[in-house]
């Protein structure tokens, strides 16, 4: 019997997957249970239309997390924060505090863990690279300039 698994079912089939099974593993276990649904016409132009929704949804990802690394790629985000002994930083400029930057200068919201610093966090003044990895691959690169208030 040829059924469309709707859960993940370990050592038969991925959720989403259509595969051949046993007649009565079918009807006693999978769709009884209700992991899998029978493989007809109605239930194959459901799974090919959630498929449609999902690779559409991942398209306008995409296409946005590209608008966003177009409108940023070669920026500079300026930070200013407080001096401690010997010219140090007072604290340190993390990825969470760039990423309020980024929004407070660009207005464009990216969150923290999307964020790393080459190094670690900052903990001098001057300018520093942060690569930022968005989902759908993309990802791009910008400067960070630390300076003293």
């Amino acid at each position: 019997m040829k059924v469309i698994f709707l859960q993940d079912v370990k050592g038969s089939g991925k959720a989403g997957e259509i595969k051949n099974v046993a007649d009565g593993y079918a009807r006693n276990f999978l769709l009884g249970k209700g992991l899998a649904v029978e493989a007809n016409t109605k239930n194959l132009n459901e799974l090919k239309g959630k498929q449609q929704a999902i690779q559409h949804k991942k398209d306008v990802e995409k296409a946005s997390n590209e608008d966003i690394a177009k409108a940023l790629k070669g920026k500079t985000v300026k930070i200013t924060t407080k001096a401690g002994n010997g010219g140090r930083l007072f604290g340190a400029v993390t990825p969470a505090t760039v990423a309020q930057e980024i929004d407070k200068q660009y207005s464009i919201t990216i969150d923290k863990k999307k964020i790393s610093l080459k190094g670690g966090d900052i903990k001098a003044f001057g300018d520093y690279e942060a690569n930022v990895k968005l989902s759908q691959g993309v990802s791009f690169s910008l400067k960070v300039s630390v300076s003293e208030e």
